[in-house]
């Protein structure tokens, strides 16, 4: 037969190497061709030379160097209980280790002394499944005396991700400053400002005396602008630590002074050192979600219903109800808070024009009664800005259009009459920036539209009126996006963006359809309209359910699907909550 015919036959046998070490290992049992004795506690486990320094750094360095070892016929192991070293040895002749929690420490020491990486990333490992909110900080102490940087880094995702637990723990009192630092500066920490506050205090207050000159560089740790004002003021700056030290009390002041000021250009002025307390941004943890409250759902009657937008799964999930039936009530969001306030209560024999305010922190899922407002009113716009939430318009107890504004000071809790509005509307587009409101249109007592831009200098408590042939809208939603106010629909397709510094209007792409009575927030820079009521191609009303998304990059409108029912004249909020604490039940 020609050679150049034949093809090579590569032979690899499959079994030979595993057979080769099931071989060695019962020699071993046997006693047979051993070379050396590990010995721990007196007991002796004779053992291959070549299969030790085959299996390990730490041997071949003992064996094939010129260590006294290399010549001696029995090693003792110190450090190493008897258990463990046959442990180990079993380990090398078969692969095989039974770890434990009674065994996974002293297995771990040994494979580090031993240089059995992969041994030691198995316990490692093990430890991780056993992981939980009690047990982490103690297994980062734990990883740090191992130096077994998987566990270490394990370890601290779960105490940063379950820091609300983690931070009552007795442990977390035991932590160094500069290892309580570092949890409270990382940005991916799962908790409310507030608790890391609570955290610090509880922290120094565990060994006062030798604690208590930490306070001012771990209260700059604390993001101040993501914390209630109420809680800011009222109890943080009363706290006796606090009150201890003057740099803390100047942050307090300095922050004050910022929120009196109703101006964001006061950021430049912060002092020096003190400017990152402020500027310092909000934690990953925290994410922006939508919320859908009130309105009249399937043209039947006034929901109580208040729905939250999941965007992992693409579906809506039911939070608390509201406590009654209200019709055209106002919806803003203010501190992590969602706000109802005023409406007409339709769940009573007798319709009555409501002032009370009814907020709701996804924290709890619970509603409570705010301080409410001066007067009744339903039919209105309410609109945030910084600790404010002002209040315009609408109608009053006596059904008829109100030109009043009043203004809620969350830092205090209260309520105060402001400027009125120098042309009383219905229905408006409105949005707040630059220290301004902006009143787009709406409509006149006699259902007339309404052409001009009414805006209201929020520090200055004074309002000027512009008219504009490009206003017409009635019933649209205005929201502030890239410092542009998109005033979207309002009884028209039409979308347009007003830059309030060039006082100039931008068309974007048109709605689908003749759009009215429905809401709109931005998240994560895009803005999302919900429901409302359209006009269809025969010019009838019909009640919609449709949940559409812009992007202002590509100027382009896609369908997001749909909400749960039909529904208008209700709110859409963009609410920030700690995403661990978020809870739909």
């Amino acid at each position: 037969m020609d050679r150049s015919a034949l093809d090579v036959f590569h032979y690899k046998d499959k079994e030979q190497s595993s057979n080769l070490l099931l071989q060695l290992n019962s020699l071993r049992q046997d006693k047979l061709l051993t070379d050396v004795l590990l010995c721990s506690e007196n007991i002796e486990f004779p053992c291959h030379r070549n299969v030790l320094v085959s299996s390990s750094p730490y041997f071949r360095a003992m064996f094939c160097n010129n260590f006294v070892e290399r010549q001696q016929h029995r090693i003792n192991l110190k450090g190493l209980t008897s258990a463990v070293l046959s442990g180990i040895i079993d380990y090398v002749y078969t692969g095989l280790a039974c770890i434990s929690i009674d065994n996974v420490l002293p297995i771990m020491q040994a494979a580090s002394m031993l240089q059995y990486g992969r041994l030691f990333e198995a316990c490692s490992s093990f430890l991780q499944q056993q992981l939980s909110p009690e047990n982490c900080l103690s297994m980062v102490r734990l990883s740090d005396i191992l130096n077994c940087n998987t566990l270490r880094h394990k370890a601290k995702e779960m105490a940063v991700k379950s820091f609300s637990d983690v931070s009552v723990l007795e442990d977390l009192r035991e932590l160094s400053l500069p290892e309580l630092m570092g949890y409270l500066e990382d940005d991916s920490l799962c908790a409310e400002e507030e608790q890391v506050f609570e955290t610090l205090v509880a922290w120094i207050h565990y060994d006062p005396l030798s604690r208590r000159g930490a306070i001012s560089d771990l209260f700059k740790k604390v993001r101040l602008r993501y914390i209630h004002p109420t809680y800011l003021f009222q109890f943080i700056a009363n706290d006796p630590l606090i009150q201890s030290s003057t740099l803390c009390v100047e942050i307090i002041d300095s922050v004050r002074r910022l929120m009196f000021s109703v101006s964001t250009k006061y950021v430049g002025d912060f002092a020096g050192d003190l400017k990152p307390v402020w500027v310092a941004p909000r934690r990953c943890t925290y994410r922006d979600t939508l919320v859908v409250v009130g309105g009249r759902k399937n043209n039947e009657q006034t929901s109580r219903d208040t729905i939250v937008f999941d965007e992992k799964s693409h579906k809506w999930q039911c939070l608390s109800k509201l406590p009654v039936r209200l019709y055209k009530a106002s919806y803003v969001a203010l501190h992590s808070v969602v706000y109802v306030i005023g409406g007409l209560i339709t769940n009573t024999k007798h319709s009555q024009v409501s002032k009370t305010v009814y907020t709701l922190s996804l924290k709890t899922n619970q509603w409570r009664v705010a301080e409410p407002m001066l007067e009744p009113r339903f039919a209105h716009q309410s609109v945030s800005y910084l600790h404010f939430i002002f209040v315009l318009g609408g109608l009053g107890s006596d059904r008829r259009l109100a030109d009043s504004v009043e203004r809620y000071n969350s830092m205090f809790n209260q309520w105060e009459s402001m400027a009125p509005m120098p042309e009383v509307v219905l229905h408006p587009a409105v949005a707040a920036t630059n220290q301004r409101i902006y009143m787009f249109g709406g409509e006149d007592a006699k259902h007339n539209p309404v052409r001009i831009i009414q805006v209201y200098h929020i520090a200055r408590n004074m309002w000027c009126k512009m008219e504009n042939r490009t206003v017409k809208n009635v019933s649209a939603p205005a929201v502030v996006m890239d410092e542009n106010i998109y005033v979207i629909g309002g009884y028209t397709r039409r979308m347009i963006a007003y830059d309030s510094k060039a006082n100039r209007f931008i068309k974007c792409a048109s709605l689908k359809e003749r759009r009215m009575h429905h809401s709109a927030t931005v998240l994560n820079n895009k803005l999302y309209i919900t429901g409302g009521r359209y006009i269809n191609g025969h010019d009838v009303i019909e009640d919609s359910d449709n949940f559409e998304c812009y992007d202002p990059k590509t100027d382009t409108w896609t369908s997001e699907g749909t909400l749960p029912y039909k529904l208008f004249d209700h709110g859409s909020l963009t609410v920030t909550c700690v995403s661990q604490t978020l809870d739909h039940s």
